[in-house]
């Protein structure tokens, strides 16, 4: 029973206090782009970009504790941090693709797939600890999901995207 309670309480390479405050972090900035999501009524909202990033965060911080801990130094196991950021990304990928639809000669969900993809990315960054690529990530995603769409309305005009749709009935 004590080996169970000593393993409860393994230490972990980077102080617990990083650990949550990355978690957190990537939380956040998933919301925010979540949050822009929800707004525009997409089907991958809020709680899926918090999620995704978390869980980027997640896998990031184990694969650092993975290179620090000595589990794994008896049996010459290598460690390549990049087959990490490989396998977060195909999973956030393989994710994005079920939000994207092609129906009736329209692609639907394809923004919304890019950013999950990004908040993979925001979070890979976050448990990574790099504060300001992720912080400066996320900014530059809401600038890019607020403002691009205004501006896209206007440059290409509701008129022309109502063209592209097909007739109601179709």
């Amino acid at each position: 029973m004590q080996d169970i309670l000593d393993d409860v309480g393994h230490a972990t390479w980077l102080p617990f206090s990083v650990i949550a405050a990355r978690l957190v972090l990537a939380a956040v900035l998933g919301a925010i782009i979540g949050f822009e999501r929800e707004w525009r009524n997409h089907p991958a909202g809020l709680r899926t970009h918090i999620l995704v990033s978390m869980a980027a965060a997640c896998f990031t911080i184990i694969g650092i504790e993975i290179v620090h801990t000595s589990q794994f130094e008896d049996d010459g196991a290598r460690q390549d941090p990049l087959r990490l950021i490989e396998a977060v990304t195909a999973g956030v990928a393989f994710l994005a693709a079920g939000t994207i639809i092609f129906a009736r000669g329209r692609i639907k969900g394809l923004t919304t797939g890019a950013g999950l993809w990004l908040a993979g990315a925001i979070g890979l960054a976050a448990g990574l600890g790099f504060w300001q690529i992720a912080g400066f990530a996320t900014v530059l995603a809401v600038v890019v999901l607020g403002v691009m769409h205004p501006l896209e309305k206007a440059v290409v005009g509701e008129d022309a995207r109502k063209a592209e749709k097909p007739p109601a009935g179709d």
